[in-house]
């Protein structure tokens, strides 16, 4: 794979984030998410009414209400709650730590809620994972309190966003079509319009503010945290497999952090390079705890997603998740 792809990628992931610090300094979080999904839902109706017609075929009523539901948990309920962090002083950081740690606990949950295999090797790495959260998170907070002062309770909706983007991958995980990603894309954006339009105009947020700082983070958020990262992700999943996608997908804390500290002071010590520390081995616990069994490509995660519930986690999440 070349070096530039899963560069970008991290790069256009990691962006949402920042994104999200961008636009919180001039508008609310309804706001921002309201003018980011408008206009592109309406891009995505006129290609799927165009271009796309083929990949609707054979989609039945439920097919569409369920993916409905998935994008409203997924991207309305997961980003509603990052970004309202964010504009509470929750740094990027630690609002992308706790993303990171989606596929694990998606992973963890698979053994009760899908009878899928898990070793006792990935509830060291979920371990790990959460106490790499936890040290973050406590630091970022220690950081906060002596500067902003940040409420307590404004840490654990990056939870409540994650919590709502594993019940989307269960969710998906259970139904019996597969569709199309520009068809899911095009599903969840629009309900993400109804859910944030709505919100919008019932809090009297709906007016976006004239500042040009606005458009340019909405625009930000279009072009590099949606079509960029969402787009790279299904390149490079297509080309590398699922588990390429995942390795990249644990680098995005520590990118973020380093990103977020150099563009906007954000607490960056000891404790944080600890805390990401352990996320990251955690990753590679969790990978090794997943190693295929048997002979062949059978088992192989990236080439079947299917048989790694960590791996499946991040893989059906994402479809409607956009950062």
């Amino acid at each position: 794979m070349n070096v530039l792809l899963p560069v970008a990628f991290v790069l256009c992931w990691s962006s949402g984030f920042i994104g999200a610090k961008l636009g919180a300094g001039g508008a609310s979080a309804l706001t921002i998410l309201m003018w980011r999904f408008l206009p592109l839902t309406v891009v995505l109706a006129v290609v799927a009414v165009t271009v796309a017609r083929a990949s609707w075929r054979g989609l039945g009523v439920r097919d569409v209400a369920r993916q409905t539901v998935i994008g409203a948990l997924s991207q309305s309920g997961y980003l509603l709650t990052v970004y309202y962090a964010i504009q509470l002083g929750v740094s990027t950081g630690t609002t992308a730590l706790i993303d990171g740690v989606q596929p694990l606990v998606a992973g963890a949950l698979a053994g009760p809620l899908l009878r899928s295999h898990v070793t006792a090797r990935q509830w060291l790495g979920l371990c790990l994972g959460v106490a790499g959260v936890v040290v973050v998170t406590t630091a970022d907070a220690s950081a906060a309190a002596g500067v902003a002062g940040v409420a307590g309770w404004a840490y654990a909706l990056p939870f409540v966003g994650m919590l709502s983007l594993v019940a989307a991958t269960f969710l998906e995980s259970r139904s019996a079509t597969r569709v199309a990603p520009s068809v899911s894309l095009t599903v969840h954006c629009a309900a993400s319009t109804v859910v944030f339009t709505a919100l919008a105009v019932g809090t009297g947020t709906a007016l976006p503010p004239a500042e040009l700082a606005f458009w340019g983070a909405v625009g930000w958020l279009v072009v590099l945290s949606t079509f960029g990262g969402y787009g790279l992700y299904w390149l490079i999943l297509r080309r590398s497999g699922v588990t390429a996608v995942n390795t990249l997908m644990f680098l995005m804390a520590p990118v973020t952090a380093v990103w977020g500290a150099l563009m906007f002071g954000e607490p960056f010590g000891p404790r944080t390079v600890i805390g990401l520390a352990l996320g990251l081995v955690a990753v590679v616990v969790v990978h090794r705890g997943a190693a295929p069994r048997g002979d062949g490509h059978a088992g192989d995660p990236a080439r079947d997603p299917a048989r790694d519930p960590v791996a499946r986690g991040r893989t059906d999440a994402v479809s409607g998740a956009t950062r």
